[in-house]
């Protein structure tokens, strides 16, 4: 099955734009490297990535080589192509401990699009937790955003609503969970979200890696 992440216009940070500290600071990640390892994994071409990711292929090629850096935002994105967290780009690569603590403070934030008003809020609940089994975020969605762009990625979401409304459009399908509901589905099918107009809504987001059981449907 072929999965298409449907995304909003992407963006990149430029050498130029970074200080020389922080320059040589992602360098060491090898982030490049490491999406091209990724993809000649999986036998994928740099056009087909893009038809995944909303990036041109000429784009990828300079992440790959380095010549460009992709905002969290954007290499989540990428991330969840693979099947895989930030931690694969950004972790040591050693044996997992058998706890890790995640603080307040350093929880990491990603909104739905770089421009303009954002639709959702995500914040990452397990980042930089290495080799994590899934991915768990509080998200924040304002009563007054529009609908986030559709998006597919392998895997499957477990959405609990701790506060206010959510509407959840999925495969030609549009529920309404309230506070206290909570909805299970295959993530691989294209799906959207937005509050209840009016209501500010928050809830607990779980995303897996694995692919989703071939019984499951929408």
């Amino acid at each position: 099955m072929t999965l298409n992440w449907i995304a909003p216009e992407v963006k990149t940070m430029s050498k130029p734009m970074l200080s020389e500290t922080l320059q040589e600071g992602l360098e060491a990640y090898r982030i490049g490297p490491k999406l091209r390892s990724l993809r000649q994994g999986k036998d994928m071409g740099l056009a087909q990535l893009g038809e995944h990711t909303g990036l041109s292929a000429a784009m990828l090629s300079r992440i790959e080589r380095g010549q460009v850096f992709p905002t969290l935002a954007t290499l989540l994105r990428i991330a969840m192509v693979f099947g895989v967290g930030l931690d694969h780009f950004f972790g040591p690569g050693e044996d997992a401990p058998v706890l890790e603590v995640v603080r307040a403070r350093d929880r990491l934030k990603l909104g739905d699009k770089n421009d303009g008003p954002l639709s959702y809020l995500f914040e990452s609940l397990d980042f930089p937790v290495t080799k994590s089994r899934f991915q768990t975020y509080l998200a924040e969605f304002s009563g007054n955003s529009a609908e986030s762009e559709p998006h597919a990625h392998p895997g499957a979401e477990l959405i609990y609503v701790i506060e206010g409304g959510l509407e959840l459009g999925i495969h030609g399908r549009s529920e309404v969970l309230n506070k206290g509901d909570s909805v299970y589905f295959d993530a691989g099918f294209a799906h959207s979200y937005r509050a209840v107009p009016g209501q500010r809504c928050r809830a607990l987001v779980v995303v897996s890696r694995d692919a989703a059981p071939d019984s499951l449907s929408c």
